[in-house]
């Protein structure tokens, strides 16, 4: 997405503007204090931040006005705010400041004990909310906006460097600049029709691409009001929205579901809230959001890198995400011989007759935004092999053209020979009714390929029926003959990132073996028996005698 603006120039245009923007428990502070505020954290930076070194800052907070501010301000001083991942602990957090080549650390008291004995030379640490921090702005007060630039500002001036949620190897820091987040905002809030008026809840967290492109910019493009949650809180979040008359918020991962799971009231309907926007929620969870709140979820699109979009657009069918956004050029394709993939064919109920030819990789084979990542070539290379934007995620597309997700490039099975998609077996088993989260994911088979494994979270009060669950496989007319699961595990609570997205990686390296009850198909019969030590022993030996790894 390109735009000829600058997130500087949305900050400055709020000055004198005198209406309310940013709002957290009782603290309420006008457009204009925004503005003041960045202008004076600015000044600061061009006097902390060494000449000659990148002007780069890392930011290890919470959903505090802290953050947004820092935001603003490393706008208006031409600088590049890191957000750091503070569920990232030891030698791994330290190597993601260092990498990002901060020279300033914006934290919290509560977030300090993090970086105890981390070796983090050149760093230097602001804690804010302490009287430190305060004596150190307090000769800023007057800046104001364009006082202090540490490089000219354009729309190409880096703005973001946020680490992509990936799911082996250290993170990559996606570089977001100026011109590509002002143009995310205007596109957004014009798709969007976000008023002055309105106020959008961040609920997801700001070191994230997710709150910062979808929630923050936005607002800021058309001069609307933000409301922060310090963190997600599926229990407060209609509190929180009545509270700050919000009516917009993003999601990420299960949030969704988490906000199903609580205990439906009379007022659930009682709110200002008009519209969701974010990914994984499923077409089934979207509706039951919508038939019980009364908001509509629209599921987009959008890589992290900014490579591809996919718009929602009108005459989307149930289930599918949209379309290629203007300016792209999306194909779904062969990972290996980069052919374009067939369109897929449906049967009744909806189910997917051709998977195996229908689903491949998305890639944007247009003139990509990709802006690269920091100080990391290879995966530069790997990102754009062949001149195109590979997406790492499986999709597949219908014959009106409609693009449907159909997972991670990880996330793919390939079952007695046929190739399936974890999200097509998941949006299936959201279906039923005593779930509250599902994943789906692949184990070996100790022959060859996989076997599919389910996780499901219950909702509260429910317990795992096995002949219930196998009747409710029977009854659903898009599951196919290989995609009911072979194993079931049982738990309280979905594992999550600290992005709320399901945490695949610690479910597929666990496997059957682990602490959770198992449930597992042993005959194929659909009767799923209790996965004890002597199955689990009977199973490994299979693995053991076909030199098959776990």
């Amino acid at each position: 997405m390109r735009s000829t603006g600058t997130v500087a120039e949305l900050v400055r245009r709020q000055w004198g503007d005198h209406r309310p923007a940013l709002k957290h428990g009782p603290t309420v502070l006008s457009h204009h204090q925004v503005v003041e505020g960045a202008a004076a954290r600015a000044a600061l930076l061009a006097d902390l931040l060494p000449r000659g070194g990148e002007p780069h800052l890392g930011v290890l907070l919470d959903n505090t006005p802290e953050f947004p501010l820092w935001l603003s301000a490393a706008a208006l001083a031409g600088a590049a705010v890191a957000g750091i991942n503070p569920t990232r602990r030891g030698p791994e957090l330290a190597r993601d400041i260092l990498h990002t080549e901060a020279r300033l650390l914006i934290t919290e008291r509560a977030h300090l004990p993090l970086l105890d004995g981390l070796e983090l030379p050149g760093v230097r640490v602001l804690v804010t909310g302490t009287e430190a921090y305060a004596a150190l702005l307090a000769p800023y007060a007057g800046a104001r906006p364009g006082d202090a630039q540490l490089t000219p500002v354009g729309p190409g001036s880096r703005m973001l460097l946020y680490f992509t949620s990936g799911s082996t190897g250290a993170p990559k820091a996606a570089i977001c600049t100026q011109g590509r987040l002002a143009g995310a905002g205007a596109s957004l809030a014009g798709h969007f029709g976000v008023r002055p008026s309105d106020t959008h809840y961040i609920c997801m967290p700001m070191f994230h691409g997710n709150a910062v492109l979808a929630d923050w910019a936005p607002a800021l493009a058309a001069g609307a009001a933000i409301a922060l949650r310090p963190r997600f809180s599926a229990s407060a979040f209609l509190d929180d929205v009545r509270g700050y008359g919000a009516t917009y918020f993003t999601y990420v991962g299960r949030a969704v579901q988490y906000l199903l799971a609580t205990p439906e009231r009379p007022d659930d309907r009682d709110h200002p809230l008009r519209l969701g926007f974010g990914t994984e929620a499923g077409a089934v969870d979207a509706a039951r959001f919508r038939e019980r709140f009364g908001v509509r979820l629209v599921e987009g699109y959008g890589s992290s890198e900014g490579g591809a979009a996919i718009q929602h657009t009108p005459g989307t069918p149930p289930g599918a995400i949209g379309r290629a956004a203007p300016g792209d050029d999306l194909a779904v394709v062969d990972p290996e011989s980069g052919e374009e993939r067939p369109p897929a064919r449906f049967g009744p109920g909806g189910r997917l007759l051709n998977g195996d030819e229908a689903i491949g990789e998305l890639v944007n084979r247009g003139a990509t935004p990709f802006e690269g990542y920091w100080r990391n070539p290879a995966a530069d290379a790997e990102r754009a092999r062949r001149g195109w934007y590979w997406t790492g995620d499986l999709f597949y597309r219908d014959t009106e053209g409609f693009l449907h997700f159909a997972g991670r490039a990880d996330d793919r099975l390939r079952v007695d020979s046929e190739n399936l998609a974890a999200a097509t077996i998941e949006n299936i088993l959201a279906r039923w009714e005593d779930a509250a989260a599902v994943a789906v994911y692949a184990v070996p088979d100790p022959v060859t390929g996989d076997q599919v494994m389910a996780a499901l979270a219950l909702r509260a009060g429910a317990a795992f029926d096995p002949a219930a669950f196998a009747a409710f496989l029977r009854a659903q007319p898009d599951l196919g003959t290989k995609m009911a699961p072979r194993f079931v595990r049982i738990l309280d609570r979905m594992p999550v990132t600290a992005t709320n997205k399901i945490h695949r990686v610690a479910l597929r390296r666990e496997g059957f073996r682990c602490a959770d009850p198992v449930r597992w198909d042993r005959d194929g019969d659909g009767t799923y028996v209790p996965l004890d030590a002597a199955g689990l022993a009977a199973l490994l030996e299979q693995y053991e005698e076909h030199g098959t790894p776990l």
